[in-house]
């Protein structure tokens, strides 16, 4: 089972690889002076088979609109962590009650072309949730297979023009949902972590 293997992951000796948008194209990190700090909740749905919960960000924010995405934002001045960023955005986006999420643990850092460096956090939440989107920042909340977004089968490798440049970068399809950019990224940053279990 995909979460049995996040479980054991997470339970053991974990030592964090930062990656990030650049990767497929040079290897470097993001031309930027610094890092803004952010967190992002990879929510698993403790169903008979496990679901990742996913947003849709709305179509007139400043960053992003549009696209798929983790809840999650910038971690704030009175963050203990990335842990408690993650969790009180998730709250404020679609109303995730932070003592029902069994925080498993974090995954590798992943640095993204606009300046933020999110660390993933990883937890567990009961099935059937009565979650409420903030119609502000996100048009959509959903759910897909936790063992189709890991299976190496489904990530694909696409480029495009940005900036005057080819820039290749990962992507998942699920029915109707296009997953792509950081969020692909860091899903494909946990199954490879996982591939590397015993």
């Amino acid at each position: 089972m995909p979460l049995d293997r996040v479980r054991t992951l997470l339970s053991g000796p974990f030592t964090p690889q930062p990656h990030g948008d650049w990767d497929l194209d040079h290897g470097g990190p993001p031309p930027v002076a610094s890092l803004t700090p952010a967190a992002v909740l990879m929510a698993i749905s403790e169903e008979t088979a496990p679901q990742l919960l996913l947003t849709r960000r709305t179509a007139h924010l400043k960053s992003h609109a549009g696209q798929v995405a983790f809840p999650g934002g910038r971690q704030d001045a009175e963050d203990l962590d990335s842990v408690a960023a993650a969790l009180r955005e998730a709250e404020e986006e679609v109303a995730m009650p932070r003592h029902v999420v069994e925080v498993l643990g974090t995954l590798d850092p992943y640095r993204t072309g606009s300046g933020y460096l999110i660390t993933p956090v990883v937890g567990v939440v009961p099935p059937g949730l009565m979650l409420r989107a903030q119609p502000d920042e996100v048009d959509e909340m959903f759910l897909v297979p936790l063992a189709h977004v890991l299976d190496p089968a489904n990530h694909l490798r696409q480029s495009g023009q940005w900036q005057g440049q080819t820039r290749h970068f990962w992507s998942i399809r699920h029915d109707r949902h296009y997953i792509w950019g950081a969020t692909a990224g860091m899903i494909i940053a946990l199954s490879r972590r996982l591939e590397t279990l015993a």
